[in-house]
């Protein structure tokens, strides 16, 4: 979440920071009048625990000088304020848990450099792989969907009939596909990121310190009867593995990968291309993350976007890096690049990376510091983190490029250490 203080002392700066985002000022008006009121009542409440204190003091000493009924009036009196001083300190606790809420509702601060735009159309296509666009043919111009089918690797009925639509089941070289890019991925990333398999269901407090909570309860898959959230990807547990922990400097940047199943309600996805992979409920993905100090950051999100461009080049897939503008951010994010395949049976770009850094935002919710090194206050930790990657679109894209003229389909060679040197498919 953002600082208070900044509200405080710069109110004006981050009104103009989160009108860049679409909010209204008045949003950040409601947080600074109830802060001003909290903090008021705190004072006041705190003004009487003071009187309180030293009429209890009075007390003691008027009884101990045999002033009996001095120490009664002072005694009733104590009594009267401490009812006074209960009823502001439930006032006090209810104005600081509406500014802690409205806090929570708030988006990040977009970064200084991130395009203004009001939404996807305005974002930036800052470079792309190959710098001259591919040509392709007649036979790839076919849906993933249909070839999937035809080659007994993809299964959407029965996945249906099992879960409902947008819940897709593989079967044979298609589940071993999905497998293949997960074992790829992860060696990929070993040299600089430790390897983590978390749990799949988490508490509500590790879904607020990402941010996917409270604002976005509706996308997510809750199981009511345990209070326990679907992940919606290896980012939130990843983020609250130091919940509340203070780090020392010399562990950071700390690295962690993780690869997951992912739950997503998808419930905005009404009247948007939801055939095939496109759009699902549950997919795997492996995720990068960091924690990091401010000054490494920067560093620690270009090596992100690097390796995602490297494994993209690695499957021979065209793409282009995506510069997200200011209306198009994620709420957490303060600074985001999507990475984007083009599916040419589709004829789509399919966005399979979003590497965000959320700055302190999520640090914060979360209450993730550091030591300095050179002493001093602990300081809130930097988040990073980049889908490396996302696999039902890769998927989709690497079925679609590798369709041959005779229906069958080539996958990249890079991953035929891990699908038994096979790398062909072949028409049924």
């Amino acid at each position: 979440m953002i600082d208070i203080r900044l509200v405080r002392e710069q109110r004006a700066a981050v009104e103009a920071a989160l009108a860049r985002r679409g909010v209204d000022p008045a949003e950040v008006a409601a947080v600074a009048e109830a802060d001003t009121r909290a903090r008021r009542l705190v004072g006041q409440r705190d003004e009487l625990r003071a009187r309180i204190k030293e009429l209890s003091r009075q007390v003691g000493e008027a009884r101990r000088a045999g002033r009996q009924a001095e120490a009664d009036e002072l005694a009733a009196e104590s009594r009267r304020l401490g009812e006074t001083e209960r009823q502001l300190d439930d006032e006090a606790t209810a104005a600081q848990r509406e500014v802690h809420e409205r806090l929570l509702w708030l988006p990040n601060l977009p970064a200084d450099d991130a395009p203004d735009g009001a939404g996807p159309e305005d974002n930036t296509v800052l470079r792309r792989w190959p710098e001259t666009a591919r040509t392709y043919g007649e036979h790839q111009r076919v849906p993933h969907w249909e070839v999937g089918t035809a080659l007994g690797l993809l299964d959407l009925e029965r996945g249906a009939k099992l879960s409902g639509s947008m819940f897709p089941l593989y079967r044979g070289m298609g589940s071993r596909l999905i497998r293949a890019l997960t074992a790829f991925a992860l060696d990929r990333h070993a040299d600089a990121y430790e390897e983590i398999r978390p749990p799949t269901l988490v508490r509500t407090d590790t879904m607020v310190s990402t941010g996917h909570l409270p604002k976005f309860a509706d996308e997510a898959y809750h199981l009511e009867r345990d209070d326990l959230w679907a992940i919606p990807t290896a980012e939130v547990p990843l983020t609250s593995m130091h919940r509340g922990d203070i780090l020392a400097e010399a562990q950071l940047p700390l690295r962690l990968t993780a690869a997951t199943p992912c739950f997503r309600r998808e419930a905005g996805a009404a009247g948007r291309d939801t055939r095939g992979l496109l759009r699902l409920h549950e997919f795997d993905k492996v995720e990068l993350f960091a924690y990091a100090t401010a000054e490494q950051a920067p560093a620690v999100h270009e090596d992100m976007v690097l390796r995602v461009e490297r494994l993209l080049q690695a499957l021979d897939l065209e793409y282009r890096v995506v510069d997200l503008c200011t209306g198009d951010l994620g709420n957490s994010s303060a600074r985001t690049f999507d990475l984007e395949v083009y599916a040419p049976g589709c004829d789509m770009w399919l966005e399979v990376s979003s590497v965000s850094w959320f700055r302190d935002y999520q640090a914060r919710r979360a209450n993730v510091r550091y030591r300095p090194a050179g002493g001093g206050a602990p300081v809130f930790v930097h988040t990073l983190n980049g889908s490396a990657l996302a696999w039902a679109r890769i998927w989709a894209a690497i079925v679609e490029v590798g369709r041959q003229p005779d229906g069958a389909v080539a996958l990249p060679e890079v991953l035929a250490p891990y699908l038994g040197g096979t790398t062909v498919v072949e028409p049924r």
